[in-house]
């Protein structure tokens, strides 16, 4: 049989850093995502013929686009006799903290190597996502493409990544501002010298979140999801951010931080009921700081990429 003409594939939005665990760890979000049109061309170029879902103009070469750099990667990896043309349907807000350059960069990979008689299995593309990733923040960090592309909750290095096991019904409310931090500004911000003390904290809760992972113990990986590196340095660039933090932690999170790069804010809660009854709370919170907002509850074992149809 020969392989489909054209291929649609969807990812879904992540929440990066995950807190504790910076360029590192990073979770699927189900409710938002990116779809991405790929289609057989006999040109040999990858180009991005249509994007919609956004205000803004995008990057359509594949060394600025995230989609298109990393399908690029792709075809030249595997020598592809054919090039690709790539359509986008935006539906994560851009510099929303939510995943979305990733998203767009997974959804164009899965689909482009649907386009092949013999696809690669999806932990084998990370390495395409991590150059699309690299078009857009200028690094090669996978705690969001790792998750858009696996779903739920993964540990994401430059040599692979891994699918983490998180207790039954542990779930995200994500709120979302009306505000735009670009990725480049945010981690401009890091570049101050941190105390070798910080890094011990920020070590010791990490540690504490995996074992607690491992163990299913809600206690330790409380005690864990906290971020004493990033945070405190990104906080003031989100109006309102810690009486945002601050009304989740109230309803019960297990813990709360800045998702990604930010704007958005995000908590573990121990059942969907819990995230859903604190969205109200934190809404209000960004409204009070001038900000209009919108929440979205979550599993953190939330699907990854898929294809949703293949044209012959």
């Amino acid at each position: 049989m020969s392989p489909p003409r054209e291929v649609l594939a969807y990812a879904p939005a992540s929440v990066g850093n995950v807190a504790v665990g910076f360029d590192l760890l990073g979770h699927a979000l189900d409710g938002a995502g990116d779809r991405v049109l790929a289609r057989r061309t006999q040109s040999g170029e990858v180009r991005v013929v249509r994007t919609s879902g956004t205000p803004m103009d995008l990057p359509s070469d594949h060394l600025r686009n995230t989609a298109a750099r990393a399908v690029h990667a792709l075809l030249q990896a595997r020598g592809a006799s054919f090039g690709v043309e790539l359509e986008l349907e935006k539906g994560i807000p851009l510099g929303s903290g939510m995943g979305g350059s990733a998203a767009s960069a997974v959804a164009a990979l899965v689909a482009a190597n649907g386009l092949f008689a013999d696809p690669l299995a999806l932990e084998a593309l990370y390495p395409y996502a991590l150059e699309g990733e690299y078009a857009a923040s200028g690094g090669r960090h996978g705690d969001n493409v790792a998750p858009s592309l696996l779903g739920g909750l993964v540990l994401a290095t430059h040599a692979g990544c891994l699918q983490l096991a998180v207790p039954e019904g542990m779930s995200c409310l994500l709120v979302h501002p009306d505000l735009v931090v670009e990725t480049r500004l945010a981690r401009a911000r890091l570049s101050a010298p941190y105390p070798l003390s910080e890094f011990v904290v920020q070590s010791e809760a990490l540690a504490l979140f995996l074992c607690g992972l491992h163990r299913g113990d809600i206690a330790l990986i409380r005690a864990g999801l906290r971020d004493v590196l990033v945070e405190p340095r990104r906080a003031e660039l989100i109006p309102g951010f810690n009486q945002v933090k601050q009304s989740m932690l109230d309803h019960g999170a297990v813990g709360a931080s800045i998702s990604g790069a930010g704007p958005s804010v995000f908590a573990w809660f121990e059942s969907a009921t819990q995230a859903a009854a604190a969205m109200a709370d934190a809404v209000a919170a960004f409204a009070a700081a001038g900000l209009a907002a919108r929440g979205l509850v979550s599993p953190v074992a939330a699907a990854g990429a898929r294809i949703e149809q293949c044209t012959a």
